[in-house]
């Protein structure tokens, strides 16, 4: 079944749950399609997982576009979004939207994401008047790391509890077909759920979300180092690997590798 954004909205009007997973490649792209899961993000995280840098602030639009059309020639069922990373939008409402046709047009994806609240909701609105679909993102938004301070949790005190509740109904109202809360405290997560008509998608708030999103590295363990509480490492991949690697380099070192049925 080839997923749009009508049948992500219908999953929550029928009570169902949204796997929702980020990837970068062609390859992981296309084993999440094919075990089912309805939503890949094309996550402006990998300026962090995929080029090592400490934060998403340094991707660049043309970065986003590559991974975004690599990861749409893996995935046949998938909706795919793609981030539209900092400084695409926070300008003006003509190069929002200007950089989300771009994005969606160079990359055949059929969403993209913005990160904020009411105050960016005249360019959810352009957009989505444009005929582009906007997934909101709201709670910790990593865009805005260098304001907020850090990566803790989000919506702490009562008057940001207000502000996201409000924000989260303006996105509704600026026309976004879901969004995403992360690292906030469940209750709220759960009253933003009840609250909204659009599916709500969690990471890091809680299991009362309709759907819940999770980097690919980071669930089959491919960076030991970074295990933050709300991710469920699913495999060892790092382990998996660096055994493979060792055994490789010792067999190429012993002379074991390529062996005569290996040759031609």
């Amino acid at each position: 079944m080839k997923h749009s954004v009508k049948t992500i909205c219908q999953l929550k009007q029928e009570g169902k749950k949204i796997s929702m997973l980020t990837s970068y490649d062609y390859t992981t792209a296309k084993i999440v399609d094919e075990v089912g899961i309805e939503i890949v993000l094309v996550g402006d995280s990998l300026s962090n997982v995929f080029q090592g840098n400490d934060t998403t602030v340094p991707v660049t639009i043309d970065e986003m576009i590559y991974h975004g059309k690599v990861v749409v020639k893996g995935v046949k069922n998938a909706l795919v979004v793609i981030d539209m990373p900092f400084g695409t939008y926070q300008i003006n409402e003509e190069s929002a939207v200007e950089n989300a046709i771009k994005i969606i047009k160079e990359t055949n994806a059929q969403a993209v994401k913005l990160e904020g609240g009411i105050e960016i909701e005249h360019c959810i609105k352009r957009i989505t008047n444009a005929g582009i679909p906007v997934m909101g993102h709201l709670g910790l938004t990593p865009q805005s790391i260098h304001q907020i301070g850090s990566f803790e949790l989000q919506a702490t005190t009562k008057e940001a509890q207000d502000k996201i509740l409000q924000d989260a109904v303006a996105l509704e109202k600026a026309g976004c077909f879901a969004v995403v809360l992360e690292k906030i405290p469940p209750f709220i997560a759960k009253e933003i759920t009840s609250l909204l008509n659009i599916p709500v998608i969690g990471i890091g708030a809680g299991n009362h979300c309709d759907g819940q999103v999770l980097v690919i590295n980071d669930l089959i363990g491919l960076d030991p180092s970074f295990k933050p509480k709300f991710v469920r490492q699913y495999l060892n991949a790092h382990s998996l690997i660096s055994a493979a690697v060792k055994q490789y380099h010792e067999d190429v070192k012993s002379g074991g590798f390529p062996s005569e049925k290996e040759s031609y």
